[in-house]
């Protein structure tokens, strides 16, 4: 419009001072205006668009071609409402990262204090022998059995990891087969019965399972499940304490299996984190007590690789309850 103005004006002053005032001057001023417009309108909004368009690219939010074939738009509200949910998303991105890398650097942290301590235990002993006192039968026989004990630790916990890598590949296979829920409990606490008993730890059922309740399960890991429940709740249990399992009915095809002691219990902070490979609740009591530090999570991937679930409930000073769920076989 001031081009059009400007100019129509110019062109009015030199036909007045010529004489020559017509009606080109109106026609003129018609001409004059569209063309600016167009030609303005055009590269301002290509000026725009390119620049809008660098920044979609360079956000990654558009591929470059799907602009091209929608009309030019130059709308800042559409423009900040992208990149306000890229902002968004980028930061959740980065909160999970920065999670993440926390979880790795305390996992690295867990596998070298639990590879170290047994190793340097081994060490030690084989460099006394090495220093002389392998000439002492006694000392030698001594320490060449905690030596072998040490070994047996890395090995048990060099298992364990393969065994849950192995899971989380997908490349253990499952044995399903149908058997005796009822009888399998037994054959544990038959097994744990001595180590229980070293702390006065009484293993019973919550009432008389007189007819087998049979599910369709791998046979050897939901034994590996309830050893480890059970371990868990000698290990944490309190002197002249009780481990109790009960079977119940969660649904028509499906049984829930509970393992609950009177136990030291987990505070609420920790629950979340129970079945994290190597976490620990009692830092100092776990590794007086040894273990791996997986068993938790193994039973948790063993109980997943089942489609099944599994739960905890547990009161500092009071105890816990792990529970799973099993297919009932028809």
């Amino acid at each position: 419009m001031y081009i059009t103005v400007s100019t129509t004006l110019l062109l009015g002053v030199f036909l007045f001072a010529t004489g020559n005032l017509t009606s080109l001057i109106l026609l003129f001023a018609v001409v004059c205006y569209f063309v600016s417009f167009f030609i303005i309108q055009y590269r301002a909004e290509r000026f725009i668009y390119r620049r809008v368009k660098k920044i979609y690219d360079d956000l990654t939010l558009l591929e470059s071609t799907s602009l091209t074939k929608k009309p030019i738009t130059t709308d800042m509200a559409t423009l900040t409402k992208e990149i306000d949910k890229y902002a968004r998303d980028k930061k959740l991105e980065i909160e999970s990262l920065k999670i993440r890398e926390a979880y790795r650097k305390e996992f690295i942290g867990n596998v070298s204090h639990e590879l170290k301590t047994p190793l340097f235990t081994v060490q030690g002993y084989l460099l006394t022998l090495i220093d002389g006192a392998i000439n002492d039968k006694k000392i030698r026989e001594k320490y060449l059995n905690r030596a072998n004990k040490g070994v047996e630790r890395l090995i048990y916990i060099v298992k364990d990891l393969d065994m849950i890598t192995k899971f989380e590949a997908g490349d253990l296979r499952l044995n399903i087969t149908t058997f005796d829920i009822v009888e399998l409990i037994k054959s544990v606490f038959d097994l744990l019965e001595m180590k229980a008993s070293k702390k006065k730890i009484t293993l019973t059922f919550d009432m008389d399972y007189n007819k087998p309740i049979l599910v369709n399960a791998d046979f050897e890991r939901i034994q590996q499940v309830i050893t480890n429940l059970v371990v868990n709740s000698i290990k944490y249990g309190r002197e002249k304490g009780t481990t109790e399992i009960s079977i119940e009915n969660l649904i028509k095809n499906k049984v829930i299996v509970r393992i609950t002691d009177n136990g030291e219990g987990i505070a609420k902070a920790n629950l979340a984190r129970v079945f994290e490979r190597f976490y620990r609740v009692d830092k100092s009591g776990s590794r007086k007590e040894g273990g791996s530090g997986l068993g938790l999570s193994i039973v948790k991937h063993i109980i997943e690789a089942h489609d099944e679930k599994i739960y905890v409930e547990s009161e500092l000073g009071v105890g816990s309850e792990f529970s799973f769920s099993l297919e009932k076989a028809e």
